[in-house]
């Protein structure tokens, strides 16, 4: 799994332009630093956004946010006592680890292959597309450091 994507201004244009949204500098800068940063909160997004657009706010990322979701370009990561997170959606049928100590995520490839990786004992006559799986534990970096 690739660390992070490379997202140029004309990729990230042409993602907007392919879910019909409107092509906005803001959208354009949110993408290319979810590209940069996967696992990123809204907090992350606002702060690398600063130095290339100072006038941003919050509201502006959560609209953006909002909007990336609803078109199926990002998706969003739910860690219990976490704020969201997000991250392009390569449709890569990955999960996800994560440090209970220190926070850190990372992804984990599904050891199947395809979506859903699980198939559930029960489905409630639903058709089942995507299987979340979210694996915790403790980093090497906490184990060898642990916190007084």
């Amino acid at each position: 799994m690739p660390a992070t994507v490379t997202l140029s201004p004309e990729e990230a244009t042409a993602l907007l332009r392919n879910a019909g949204l409107r092509v906005t500098r803001q959208r354009v800068a949110a993408l290319q630093s979810l590209a940069d940063h996967k696992h990123a909160t809204v907090d992350h997004i606002v702060t690398s956004l600063e130095g290339g657009l100072p006038k941003v706010s919050f509201q502006a990322v959560y609209l953006v946010v909002a909007d990336l979701l609803r078109a199926g370009i990002i998706t969003r990561l739910d860690l219990p006592g976490h704020p969201s997170r997000y991250e392009l959606n390569l449709r890569d049928n990955h999960h996800h680890v994560v440090c209970t100590v220190c926070g850190r995520v990372e992804d984990v490839a599904c050891a199947v292959g395809e979506a859903p990786c699980l198939h559930p004992s029960q489905t409630h006559d639903m058709d089942i597309a995507v299987a979340d799986v979210l694996y915790r534990g403790v980093c090497r970096a906490c184990r060898e450091n642990p916190a007084p």
